[in-house]
């Protein structure tokens, strides 16, 4: 059960390890984290998000705090309730924490919670001692899934028409891919108030997933997508925080798309993640400064609050403006953001045309155990400091998530999966050569300690 608790939420397989007692144990004890008293709870399209949210709030209520229930949203609308006030008993009140109900991009069995106390993600060693709280505790807790229900959705969707009147009538050929996830509740009445010209697949939400699974960052994902796009598309995983961008020419990934916002903003400092390529850094570095941070959509929420950067990416395609938002990762907010460049005159293929040319491996993983996976990283560092005769030159080794090792024609990145029992590699050259020549030198000594 202790694999429930990890890295950036709560997830596990509903009623196996997502149990009723488990459940109430985790709303009673994170309501204990909080200070103030009002908590804001939202879920996905899952077929058993309601009655996780039953059990939830049964807990928060158990621990004498006060629910905000807002609905099936997307996570961005969850994360936006912590900046906006609701009339609560005749007062405005502004949560002091959120939960998120929603199993991401796992398969359908799957759900979790992801959370937000005093406008910072709550995760990391947070979670960890939640979770030993809640297994080590015998408590036994009534059901009470009393809340109040606030307007969440609908504030969030006025915020967007306001920010974003300017795209009224875009005159633009826009399509878009749901998964039957959560993006569609809001997408939909945006899209329709600004009389946009939209074709939509799959916006219903189904939490079975019936046409395809909710993960934009697999291209077998994107088939039916390809079919009706004609000038731009955009795809959203099961709860709406990350989002694939397509023109008929090009799947643009989050580190390519965080060069073209950066170009279009004043001076800016923008994070990427190690799995970003050395383009960016590069490009951002001539016109800003780009800072290179771990791994994760909560590692990089507390970055942007530390540096007040403008923006940060992951490849996956979580993307977080800080700049005329909230710094939190919210993929209505980003296609909004990507329609406006085009209504401004960005050609987004012709600046990727403009990028130098690299070759870039996709992720490749190694399976290994939980056990395993971080002593294996140790491991490869003391091994690379007395590489073998024939190794690649090393020009930096960069350990601030993993190990990047940076050569003379481009890098390579082996880091341990902070959700999943397995080692994440990924490999960047100026040829094709010289991408292969890094990637047989590396896993040769994977090879060695796995």
């Amino acid at each position: 059960m202790r694999s429930i608790f990890r890295e950036y939420d709560i997830r596990g397989i509903f009623e196996k390890e997502l149990n009723e007692k488990i459940v109430k144990k985790i709303g009673y004890f994170l309501a204990q984290e909080v200070k103030g008293d009002f908590i804001a709870v939202g879920y996905d399209a899952r077929l058993h998000s309601p009655k996780l949210f039953e059990w939830l709030v049964s807990g928060i209520n158990f621990a004498n705090k006060k629910v905000l229930g807002m609905g099936m949203v997307p996570t961005g609308v969850n994360y936006f309730s912590n900046f906006v006030s609701f009339e609560v008993e005749g007062k405005e009140v502004i949560p002091d924490a959120s939960i998120q109900i929603t199993g991401s991009h796992n398969p359908p069995q799957y759900n979790g919670f992801k959370i937000t106390v005093n406008k910072k993600p709550f995760f990391g060693e947070a979670i960890y001692s939640l979770g030993e709280k809640v297994l080590n505790s015998e408590i036994e807790i009534y059901n009470n899934p009393i809340f109040y229900p606030i307007p969440a959705k609908e504030r969030y969707i006025d915020f967007m028409l306001q920010e974003f009147s300017h795209l009224q009538r875009l005159p633009k050929k826009i399509a878009i891919d749901c998964g039957n996830g959560v993006a569609g509740v809001v997408l939909e009445p945006i899209f329709n108030q600004l009389n946009l010209n939209y074709t939509s697949l799959y916006c219903e939400p189904d939490g079975t997933f019936p046409n395809h699974h909710p993960d934009p960052s697999e291209e077998e994902n994107l088939k039916d997508l390809k079919k009706i796009l004609e000038e731009v598309g955009f795809a959203y995983d099961g709860d709406a925080d990350r989002i694939a961008v397509l023109t008929p020419k090009h799947n643009f990934k989050g580190d390519e798309l965080a060069i073209i916002f950066a170009r279009h903003m004043q001076n800016p400092t923008v994070i990427g993640e190690v799995k970003c390529s050395q383009v960016m850094y590069n490009e951002i570095n001539k016109i800003g400064k780009a800072i290179m941070h771990k791994t994760g959509h909560s590692n990089l929420k507390v970055k942007i609050a530390q540096t007040d950067a403008d923006f940060a990416a992951e490849v996956s395609g979580h993307l977080f403006f800080n700049d005329r938002y909230y710094g939190f990762d919210d993929a209505i907010y980003a296609t909004l953001r990507v329609l406006e460049l085009l209504r401004n005159g960005v050609d987004l293929d012709k600046e990727i045309e403009t990028l130098p040319k690299v070759f870039t491996t996709p992720e490749i993983k190694i399976k290994t155990t939980e056990e395993n996976k971080f002593k294996i990283i140790e491991q490869l560092k003391k091994r690379l400091q007395t590489p073998p005769q024939g190794f690649p030159t090393i020009k930096e080794i960069i350990d601030i998530d993993g190990v990047r090792v940076v050569f003379e024609d481009g890098w390579a990145l082996v880091r341990a999966s902070n959700t999943t029992p397995t080692l994440v590699t990924r490999f960047e050259a100026t040829t094709l050569a010289r991408a292969k020549e890094y990637q047989k030198a590396i896993m040769e000594l994977l090879e060695e300690l796995v």
